[in-house]
C-alpha cells in the first residue's frame, strides 16, 4: 500500500493558487483512474483505488499548509505505513514552469508544508516536485505561491497534470523514469516525422518551337548563308 498526498490549502479561495498544485495532482489521478469519491477523513480528504494489485490511498491534508504533517502522520499511523510508502506532490519554486522531478529524501528547502512533514516523519520519503518558477526575489514568494495560475499557464499546467496522471501507475510501481517520460511526453511531445516532405518545385516547361514554313530550296539555301 502506498500514500500519495497532494500539498495544497483547502476552500475555494485557494483552488487554483500555484501552492496547491499538488492538490491538483492528486485530483487529476483519482479522476484518470476511477478511484472512489473523496471523502473527510485524517483531518483531510481521501479517495482509494488500485494501480493493478497496487493499492493507493490520495490523502489531501485540511489542516493548511504548514501543519500538513498532522494529517499525513495519522494516515501513515492508520495504515502502518512506512516513510518510504509515502510519495508527496508538491510546488517548487526552484524549477522552471511546467519541470518536474521526482526525489528520494532530502531537506525541505523552507517550503513549509514538507517542514511539518519533516517534523512528523523525518525526511526518507518521496517527493515529487512540480515546477511553478520563481518570482524573482525571496520577499515576493509568500505573495507569487498563493496568487492564481494566470491563463496563460493553463495549457503547460494541463499538459502537466494530464502527464501525472498517465505515470502514475508507474510511479506507484517504483519506476520514477518511466514516471517521468509518461510528464515528458506531454509537456514535449516529439515532432512527428510523418509528415509528407515537400514537393519540388515544378520543372520550367521549354517554350514551344515555332513552325517552320520554309520551303525546302529556302532551308538548302539558308544552310550556307
Amino acid at each position: 500500500m502506498q500514500l500519495f498526498v497532494g500539498l495544497g490549502n483547502p476552500g475555494g479561495k485557494y483552488a487554483r493558487n500555484r501552492h496547491n498544485i499538488g492538490f491538483m495532482a492528486v485530483e487529476r489521478i483519482a479522476e484518470d483512474h476511477g478511484f472512489g469519491p473523496w471523502r473527510a477523513k485524517f483531518q483531510g480528504q481521501v479517495a482509494e483505488g488500485r494501480f493493478g494489485s497496487d493499492r493507493v490511498i490520495l490523502l489531501k491534508p485540511e489542516t493548511f499548509m504548514n501543519r500538513s504533517g498532522q494529517s499525513v502522520g495519522e494516515a501513515m499511523r492508520f495504515f502502518k505505513l512506512e516513510p518510504a510508502d509515502v510519495t508527496v506532490f508538491h510546488d517548487e519554486l526552484d524549477l522552471a514552469p511546467g519541470k518536474l522531478r521526482v526525489k528520494q529524501g532530502g531537506g525541505h528547502a523552507g517550503h513549509n508544508g514538507l517542514r511539518s512533514i519533516h517534523a512528523t516523519l523525518g525526511p526518507d520519503y518521496r517527493r515529487v516536485r512540480l515546477g511553478i518558477g520563481h518570482p524573482g526575489h525571496k520577499d515576493a514568494v509568500a505573495g507569487y505561491v498563493l496568487r492564481d495560475f494566470p491563463k496563460a499557464d493553463a495549457d503547460w499546467l494541463d499538459d502537466l497534470l494530464r502527464g501525472i496522471g498517465d505515470g502514475a501507475p508507474a510511479l506507484a510501481a517504483g519506476d520514477a523514469a518511466r514516471f517521468m517520460n509518461a510528464v515528458a511526453l506531454r509537456v514535449s511531445p516529439p515532432r512527428s516525422s510523418t509528415s509528407a516532405p515537400k514537393s519540388p518545385p515544378p520543372e520550367a516547361t521549354p517554350p514551344a518551337a515555332e513552325p517552320d514554313d520554309r520551303n525546302p530550296l529556302q532551308k538548302l539555301m539558308d544552310r550556307f548563308r
